[in-house]
């Protein structure tokens, strides 16, 4: 019980206290998500140099779930490779469908999911993990823009 406690505070810490929050220039793309089964929404800006995400921005409002989950989602990623990035997003999708096994699942990639660790127990929630994955569909959407954007020479 005392990992659950301290997985919460984390949470709560970073819904209270966000990094990254408030649209940030410049930026190579911005996309709009919204949960309908409960109304966060999330707009979110990914700036890149070269394969580098040199910044996320966003704004947002919800649960404590969705908000906390934006901010540890940017501390993670933003300084990663879009490939290492992608990585990351790929081990938290697989947190949040890891349902019974969670907390085992999140202690086995401590080390690539950080603070994110502390959405284990969300899982268990199917309603729920819609608000955590909200910004990290987001940011994969924005980034994905981003790059057809640079392949193809447009500019935001």
């Amino acid at each position: 019980m005392q990992l659950e406690s301290m997985y919460q505070e984390i949470i709560l810490d970073h819904y209270r206290h966000p990094h990254h929050k408030g649209l940030r220039e410049p930026f190579a793309s911005q996309v709009h998500h919204v949960n309908p089964t409960c109304g966060d929404e999330v707009t979110m800006r990914v700036d890149l140099k070269g394969d580098v995400i040199s910044d996320i921005s966003y704004e947002s409002q919800g649960c404590s779930i969705s908000q906390a989950s934006a901010s540890v989602m940017a501390d993670l990623l933003i300084g990663k490779s879009v490939e290492q990035a992608r990585e990351v997003q790929e081990t938290f999708l697989r947190l949040m469908q890891s349902k019974l096994d969670g907390p085992e699942f999140a202690e086995e990639h401590e080390e690539v999911l950080e603070d994110a660790v502390a959405f284990a127990g969300v899982a268990k929630y199917p309603g729920r993990v819609k608000c955590a994955l909200l910004s990290w569909m987001a940011w994969k959407d924005a980034t994905a823009q981003a790059l057809d954007d640079t392949e193809s020479g447009v500019k935001a």
